[in-house]
């Protein structure tokens, strides 16, 4: 057995345990909420939708999406940190990670990440019906893509709202009793969510925009410059827009209206007095983000409650 195979399949020392636990993100929960998000708005659209469906039932949709958003967010993470260790180890702000700063080997990295993705297609195959498997098949290349993206182009958040935001459809499949998806109404709440994600990933990235210009990285932050606040200010409005006229399409009332409104509020009070070249500003609006989303969930699950109630349809 050569040297560098014993030292692949060695047991893995408690730095390297601990550095697994750093690829993945495991001590914030950011990129879980902002996959689950849209999971749990398409969820709550089909409940109301379908008064035959059960709350119970999707609850333990909620539950078991929640662990599998948490895996994705874990895989997404490890791969960013792989394909990203040689940018990474240049910005300020990265080059503590677990690869750069030597606490796990590229070859360790590939093999945790590989027992991830054979772990995630078991539970894909085991939890999800066929039409959400397809829908995350079609997703699963943008994660490695994703990565590559400001090597090449400005554009990485449309790739990463591209991959977090296809929830909405398979949420809807999951949990539907019937076997056609209503794409008239989940197309628009799909595109609202990917320029969501472009509003707040972009501000994210003027965090590193010092670094980037230094390296040659290509990111919507510095594409789009001076304009940022107008330029996400206009995405975060269309979010919000096509989040409304989905909902009007679903059959939505003032409960979930007044959820988006106040949504709505928030994020653009905040991004409205966010300086785009404060690190401490951009990174306290990125971090709100998942409130944003936890608001409009609520705004979706009260309003179906809501209704059941006064149509007399058990919960």
């Amino acid at each position: 057995m050569s040297k560098r195979l014993a030292n692949l399949i060695a047991p893995p020392s408690r730095e390297e345990v601990n550095a697994c636990w750093e690829l993945c993100r495991l001590n914030n929960n950011m990129g879980c909420w902002t996959t689950w998000i849209p999971t749990a708005w398409a969820l709550a659209m089909v409940y109301h939708a379908q008064p035959q469906i059960s709350g119970a039932a999707a609850l333990t949709w909620a539950a078991k999406y929640f662990v599998l958003c948490s895996g994705i967010k874990s895989l997404i993470m490890t791969i960013d940190d792989i394909l990203d260790h040689d940018i990474d180890a240049l910005v300020v702000r990265t080059k503590s990670r677990a690869i750069p700063r030597g606490a796990i080997s590229l070859d360790r990295a590939w093999l945790f990440f590989s027992i991830q993705v054979v772990l995630g297609i078991y539970l894909a195959r085991t939890l999800l019906d066929p039409v959400s498997c397809r829908f995350a098949a079609v997703a699963a290349p943008l994660f490695v893509i994703y990565p590559t993206c400001k090597r090449w182009m400005y554009f990485a958040p449309i790739t990463l709202g591209l991959m977090f935001t296809v929830g909405v459809f398979m949420g809807w499949s999951t949990l539907s009793l019937t076997n056609q998806l209503p794409y008239e109404i989940l197309v628009p709440i799909y595109i609202g969510g990917c320029c969501w994600v472009w509003t707040y990933e972009t501000i994210y990235q003027h965090m590193d925009k010092v670094d980037d210009i230094k390296i040659g990285i290509r990111s919507s932050a510095l594409l789009c410059g001076r304009h940022t606040i107008p330029i996400c200010s206009a995405t975060a409005i269309t979010f919000f827009s096509l989040l409304m006229y989905g909902g009007y399409l679903n059959g939505h009332g003032i409960p979930f209206f007044v959820g988006v409104l106040l949504a709505a509020v928030l994020l653009l009070s905040k991004l409205l007095r966010t300086n785009v070249d404060c690190p401490g500003d951009c990174r306290d609006f990125f971090l709100q983000t998942p409130l944003i989303g936890q608001i409009i969930v609520g705004g979706f699950v009260a309003d179906a409650v809501i209704a059941r109630i006064s149509n007399g349809i058990a919960l």
